[in-house]
């Protein structure tokens, strides 16, 4: 029966499901109809209630601003074991989805440098190519096709 691999080992690459066809995948000894674009997330949470993919309370607790009573290091370990990604990672990623949704409501790039502490608009440009997958001017027009990110998810880990 296939195990799920490290987090770490997905983040920025992949793995080779077996049995995998284009309607559906084996993962943690169970048959998944393979999602669509706007069907990843909706995945994610079956994944999550069914126990093949398991929640770090830890990097919730986290995530939802709390200050759990362990030391930094704890916090960022468990983070890359749950995430693959530093807890850096996570608040850039976590700020260019700010980004987004302000940029998408129409507020100006300008005043979203200096609301979410960005350096400048390039700089502010850079983290929405890289995270979010769309420049400003696409967010503000809905232009660009599926969005990297779902505006409207719920934390999953």
């Amino acid at each position: 029966m296939f195990r799920s691999p490290p987090t770490a080992a997905l983040v920025d690459g992949g793995i080779e499901l077996p049995d995998t066809t284009r309607r559906a995948f084996r993962w943690d000894g169970t048959s998944w109809e393979t999602p669509g674009p706007d069907d990843a997330e909706a995945l994610v949470g079956r994944l999550v209630r069914a126990g093949a993919v398991v929640r770090d309370p830890l990097v919730t607790e986290v995530l939802r601003g709390d200050h759990p009573a362990v030391s930094g290091r704890t916090v960022e370990r468990r983070f890359r074991a749950a995430t693959g990604l530093t807890r850096g990672a996570v608040r850039q990623i976590e700020r260019a989805r700010s980004a987004a949704e302000l940029l998408a409501a129409g507020t100006p790039a300008a005043d979203v440098v200096a609301r979410l502490g960005y350096f400048d608009e390039p700089h502010l440009a850079r983290a929405l190519r890289t995270y979010v997958g769309r420049t400003g001017g696409q967010l503000r027009e809905g232009a660009g096709g599926a969005i990297a990110l779902d505006l409207d998810q719920c934390l999953t880990s």
